[in-house]
């Protein structure tokens, strides 16, 4: 059997660690988890009931391939009540969560061969699904020093190296839980206008912010595509329900290719989702214990030998440098993993070229969780 090329990705560290974690849980050990980016909590009380009325319907099927259109008008008065931002309900794509979205946004915006660029450390699926659909990926490192940010002068640089059709950044980023100033978005969206780029904005982790501005890209340009997920912080990430903020010129594109990729999102997953718009004292109750693990981990983790990190202004990861104790960090994760029984993920996973001295910690999970790991890893360094 025929194995094509284009199948030729690299694997999700995370979820290797995961099924490695998953089994050693599974003989009886005891894992702690700071590997995925899931959160720990049920699912909101208000998701649930939603999901539940829909089942006592009766009829779960097929919706519109752009999603519902209740859903969809509830997703554009995020943007007004959030942001003040006008986001016209047609506008607005649900997808199979982010990573549907994704596909769909690289399908309708590129074809084969094109140059996509990529800042990094940044989430690896952005790398291999793109290579998956036969485009080619220009990683643009990041520093330190920029608070591992894309900025304009980056971007414009290496587009002037060799074009490219289009860029995609994040804002939390994961792994580095670092966002972009307004300022610095602003000159990034009018940047790729210029240059005429595509720019694809990942505000998945919105809502989860402890620092600074929430900014969407959609302030500064109507011509940009922002994805966004009901996975983190509305805590449904099994559902599988995300959505896009597209350009009108890319609204058919994308149903089109939605209609025959995947025919529409789960009705279920979309009727939940309306619930979730429901529970935000639930949902904040939730932020506040990230924040109270955000705090544990700004004291704690310099006192046990991981002191060099940038602190987190969103989403839930702390991006560490380990290069003190190691220059291979996928050895030393699966070190951690087994001798102390903490899971967490190299940083080979969001750079392939400098990843071997960094980790990545997810505090998705219980605080007392976080803490205890600390302690784990603590006794592990020594």
């Amino acid at each position: 059997m025929r194995v094509s090329r284009r199948s030729d990705v690299a694997p999700f560290l995370a979820m290797d660690v995961l099924s490695d974690a998953n089994r050693l849980a599974r003989e009886g050990r005891s894992i702690l988890h700071m590997e995925l980016g899931e959160p720990g909590t049920p699912v909101p009380a208000a998701v649930r009931a939603a999901a539940e009325e829909a089942l006592n319907r009766g009829r779960i099927g097929y919706t519109e391939a752009l999603g519902i259109p209740d859903l969809r008008a509830r997703i554009a008065r995020l943007y007004a009540d959030r942001y003040g931002v006008d986001v016209p309900a047609g506008r607005v794509a649900v997808t199979a969560g982010s990573s549907g979205a994704f596909n769909l946004a690289f399908l309708a915006m590129f074809d084969v061969g094109d140059r996509v660029g990529l800042p990094t450390p940044g989430y690896p699926a952005y790398r291999n699904i793109l290579t998956a659909l036969g485009l080619e990926v220009v990683e643009i490192p990041t520093t330190a020093d920029a608070r591992w940010q894309a900025s304009a002068a980056a971007i414009e640089k290496a587009h002037a190296e060799r074009p490219l059709a289009g860029i995609v950044v994040a804002s939390p980023n994961n792994p580095s839980g670092t966002m972009m100033t307004r300022e610095g978005l602003k000159a990034l969206v009018g940047a790729c206008r210029d240059m005429k780029i595509t720019l694809v904005m990942d505000e998945i982790y919105h809502g989860l912010v402890y620092a600074g501005d929430e900014v969407t890209a959609l302030e500064f340009s109507d011509d940009v595509v922002v994805v966004n997920s009901f996975s983190k912080y509305f805590c449904m990430t099994g559902w599988r329900v995300g959505w896009m903020v597209l350009p009108e010129r890319l609204v058919r594109p994308v149903e089109r290719i939605a209609q025959n990729l995947f025919i529409s999102p789960s009705e279920l997953s979309q009727r939940a989702a309306l619930g979730a718009f429901e529970a935000s004292e639930e949902l904040e109750a939730v932020k506040a214990g990230y924040e109270a693990s955000r705090r544990l981990l700004l004291r704690r983790m310099p006192e046990i030998g991981l002191d060099r990190f940038l602190p987190v202004d969103g989403a839930f990861y702390f991006y560490a440098d380990v290069s003190r104790h190691t220059n291979d960090s996928l050895d030393f994760c699966r070190r951690m993993l087994h001798e102390a029984g903490v899971a967490a993920t190299p940083g080979l996973d969001f750079d392939t070229g400098r990843g071997s001295s960094y980790v990545r910690f997810s505090f998705a999970g219980r605080t007392d969780e976080i803490a205890e790991a600390c302690e784990r890893i603590g006794a592990w360094l020594k």
